[in-house]
């Protein structure tokens, strides 16, 4: 957060939390704190639990064994055991650590589960979790552990260990420490878990709905620089605007292709490269699928992710657990942890975030192609045979587009029985979040591939002047010294510099003509 600037803070109440408390909690460091309204709802659900522990009646997680373990009753004496156990045995992920933002999301969506006072913990150890999560202790949580079904266990169970002040986190700093020296450093102290907490705590669908809120996010963003990278193509390859019209658009009414032909109309206004073969002598009448559909595709993607953002709606919305308190006071089981609502729209946003990037490189290796690029240098490069020029980028996007198709596979589709057959048929929702965080970063560099060979191309077509918006990206770019047409020279990091400035939304910003608050200095 810049010097300065005040520190944001989310309050967390009944009702759900929003993307962009989200994306502020998980990202930017904001605070968190729970409302006076989920506290007494905390209180309230707590009584009930309160009631049930002193019954004679078993109930599942309150005075139970877990899973294909809840026959067992368990004494009064034995259930603080039986909660410490639950979550050091659940804390068992492996593999490298998940990402801090992730970790952020699912912490915070767990909270808000917590708040709604349908899981039964005490308003003591919901504000513990919040205390926690607003002084940036981060749990670490291991890629490997979760199936997606009686939620993100796994993953959630580490939370709830440093809860108790064990295992490591990451303190604000993001140094590796004790869970329980952060704890004493933050001014807190370790819970002590009651009856029903150390389930309310490991039993939900967070992580993979926080990776899912992320992506949403990213892709917003992602998807309206894919129309950029399409306009600076269509006019650098010398294509044509007219089959973006807004009537022949209309004839198939779907929003996001709507959307989306709107976004290339007003990118490629003004463009004298454009101009310069519109009259009787241009024989080209139609282009090649890649430029031609580019709002059909694009538009197929902004629907899904609209589909996808109304299922993360809903889930946010929910109260997830197992068993939970209902508001006329019983507590009951039920399979609403199932992630399978979750798993699918992950893994159909991975099919379409791999045809958009299929598009682009399509549209990137035309460049490079003297059959077909038009009056361009071979390769785009300075003197071809002696200079390369973008032969090997374009290598790059179609490695990731081939590795995008692998992450295409459905994770949801991939159940494995677990727990002694209790749990016999699982989501995977997790997997599909993860393969889907790697999908949206893929689809960034491919992105930013075709944005720097179209930039490239947009130069060569001199004294021809591009629209605006395409001048501004290829301003922005050089002024961030990104080199243009030349003899060879090291690429990777132009690639990675291009890269920074599609995922922070700078291209975007340029083409739009919109203000960013990331500067040139910065992404470099």
């Amino acid at each position: 957060m810049p010097s300065g600037q005040s520190r944001r803070t989310v309050v967390v109440g009944v009702g759900p939390v929003s993307v962009e408390d989200v994306v502020a909690v998980a990202r930017d460091g904001a605070g968190v704190t729970l409302a006076a309204e989920a506290l007494d709802a905390v209180a309230a659900g707590r009584a009930v639990i309160d009631t049930l522990a002193g019954d004679t009646q078993p109930h599942y997680g309150v005075s139970t064994g877990f899973g294909a373990l809840a026959t067992r009753r368990i004494p009064a004496d034995r259930r603080a055991d039986l909660q410490r156990s639950l979550v050091r045995s659940h804390a068992a992920g492996t593999g490298p650590e998940v990402e801090r933002e992730v970790v952020r999301a699912l912490m915070l969506l767990r909270l808000s589960t917590l708040a709604t006072g349908r899981t039964g913990v005490r308003p003591s150890t919901a504000q513990a979790y919040a205390a926690m999560l607003d002084a940036g202790i981060t749990p670490v949580v291991r890629e490997f552990g979760s199936l997606g079904c009686s939620g993100d266990l796994a993953p959630l169970a580490h939370c709830a260990l440093a809860l108790m002040g064990e295992g490591d986190v990451r303190d604000a700093s993001g140094a590796l420490v004790p869970a329980a020296d952060a704890l004493a450093h933050a001014g807190l102290v370790p819970v002590v878990l009651a009856e029903k907490e150390g389930l309310a705590l490991v039993n939900g669908t967070d992580g993979m709905l926080g990776q899912l809120v992320l992506a949403l996010h990213d892709l917003d963003r992602l998807l309206a620089t894919a129309d950029v990278a399409a306009a600076l193509s269509v006019e650098s390859l010398l294509g044509t605007d007219t089959v973006f019209a807004h009537d022949l658009q209309a004839l198939r009414p779907h929003p996001g292709q709507a959307a989306s032909a709107a976004h290339l109309r007003g990118l490629l206004r003004g463009s004298g490269i454009m101009a310069s073969h519109r009259g009787p002598g241009c024989t080209r009448v139609q282009d090649a699928y890649s430029l031609r559909c580019a709002p059909q595709v694009h538009g197929a993607a902004r629907d899904t992710v609209a589909h996808a953002r109304t299922v993360a709606e809903r889930e946010l919305a929910a109260a997830v657990d197992n068993p939970v308190v209902t508001v006329d006071g019983r507590v009951e089981s039920n399979g609403n942890f199932h992630g399978a609502p979750v798993a699918y729209v992950l893994d159909f946003l991975a099919i379409a975030v791999a045809d958009v990037a299929s598009m682009s490189e399509r549209r990137t290796d035309r460049f490079l192609d003297v059959a077909r690029n038009h009056g361009l240098p071979a390769f785009l490069a300075h003197d071809p045979g002696v200079d390369s020029g973008l032969m090997i980028a374009q290598y790059t996007a179609a490695g990731l587009v081939s590795e995008l198709k692998r992450l295409a596979v459905p994770a949801s589709v991939d159940s494995i029985p677990s727990s002694a057959m209790q749990e016999d048929h699982v989501s995977m929702g997790w997997h599909a979040a993860r393969k889907l965080r790697r999908a949206v970063d893929a689809l960034g560099r491919v992105l930013a591939i075709e944005v720097l060979t179209a930039t490239r191309a947009l130069d060569l077509r001199a004294p021809l002047a591009p629209a605006p918006a395409a001048g501004a990206v290829r301003d922005l770019l050089r002024a961030c010294g990104v080199a243009g047409p030349g003899p060879d020279a090291y690429l990777a990091p132009d690639l990675e510099t291009v890269t920074a400035l599609v995922a922070c939304g700078a291209v975007l910003a340029a083409a739009d003509g919109t203000p960013l608050a990331t500067s040139t200095e910065e992404v470099r």
